[in-house]
């Protein structure tokens, strides 16, 4: 059977939105788009990470992950898939950073304390490479850096605080985000973060064809996400948004109203979870979950304990409490959701909520 080629990838995104569910902003252009010179090559490596980035994209269904990165990019290097591994694999990186133009996928926080030791890759003169080494001689010549996933983004999980105490957020191991630490080395790369646990395979997808396009980076929020995939609140697109709207909220997960008293975080989730699926079927709040913010730079301390609803803050000037914004949201956020608990209060929506 012949091999699809980088054009008939594009019209084949372009012809079947639906099933690729990339972004509409992308759709009418990506005909226009010459051909490539051979496909761009991409090296994609893990640092404090799960590897639960890398198993959503595999998961990618239409194209199919191997037409994407055997046929649209050019896989140089991935830890899960590669064949290679040992010298032959550290050679593999080396030449494709020697030949210049690649685009570096960096999926996991960068271990920064006692000089990275607590994550390698590979060795140089029977010495381990801190995997912060590799981040900022690879990332410092690629193109562009796509942070895949919230440990890369912002840290996530790795960079979480530990024994209650705020000084202690980074962890043990001292991770930080890929922005962050180009930030602290001084690396002027451009960085788009695309955050998640696990981002969807078309945030990663889309983002990068983006870039590949357009010569250039996708319009993008103030913390680097991309505003195609980023840009919405959970909470105001929610298929439960009526039963907040009228001050139903659950008090049980098998009850069909608003989950806010469970835990849920959507009123400061960006994402479009609300309309993109998971695996073809489904995603977290479509299964009836709470969301617990997983693309948010406070994730998951700010999210945390994921089952319990934020205390209530007085707002100014009102009696009503705001109760789905946290001490920990920030003070824009807690402007936006006053904004919102405002005119519902105005509307008589929280006059009949139960204590």
């Amino acid at each position: 059977m012949k091999g699809l080629s980088r054009r008939d990838f594009l019209k084949l995104c372009a012809g079947s939105a639906a099933a690729v569910s990339l972004s509409e902003m992308l759709l009418p252009h990506l005909l226009e788009a010459a051909p490539a010179s051979g496909n761009p090559p991409v090296l994609w490596l893990q640092g404090a990470s799960c590897t639960g980035c890398s198993i959503s994209l595999l998961n990618s269904e239409q194209p199919a992950i191997a037409k994407i990165l055997t046929e649209v990019i050019s896989l140089k290097y991935h830890p899960n898939v590669s064949g290679a591994t040992g010298d032959l694999a550290l050679k593999v990186i080396e030449d494709t950073e020697a030949a210049g133009g690649y685009f570096l996928v960096i999926e996991g926080a960068v271990p920064t304390k006692d000089n990275g030791i607590y994550c390698t890759i590979g060795e140089r003169d029977g010495k381990p490479i801190p995997f912060m080494d590799w981040v900022k001689e690879l990332g410092s010549k690629a193109n562009a850096v796509l942070a895949v996933g919230t440990c890369a983004a912002f840290g996530g999980i790795p960079a979480a605080t530990y024994d209650g105490n705020p000084t202690t957020h980074g962890g043990p191991t001292g991770c930080m985000g890929v922005l962050d630490f180009f930030k602290q080395q001084g690396i002027k790369t451009p960085v788009i973060n695309i955050p998640g646990c696990p981002p969807h395979p078309d945030w990663m997808v889309g983002s990068l064809a983006h870039v590949l396009l357009y010569k250039k980076l996708p319009p993008m929020d103030k913390y680097n996400r991309p505003t195609m995939f980023f840009g919405n609140i959970l909470h105001d697109n929610c298929q439960r948004r009526q039963y907040f709207d009228n001050s139903k909220f659950a008090k049980v997960f098998s009850e069909p109203y608003c989950l806010l008293e469970l835990g849920c975080k959507g009123p400061f989730a960006a994402c479009d979870s609300y309309k993109r699926q998971w695996n073809g079927e489904s995603s977290c709040i479509l299964v009836n979950g709470p969301c617990y913010a997983c693309t948010d730079m406070n994730f998951p301390d700010g999210s945390s304990p994921i089952y319990q609803r934020y205390p209530d803050v007085k707002l100014p000037n009102i009696d009503a409490s705001a109760d789905a914004v946290g001490v920990t949201l920030g003070a824009a956020v807690v402007v936006g959701m006053a904004a919102h608990l405002v005119g519902n209060a105005v509307n008589g929506r929280l006059s009949g909520k139960e204590e």
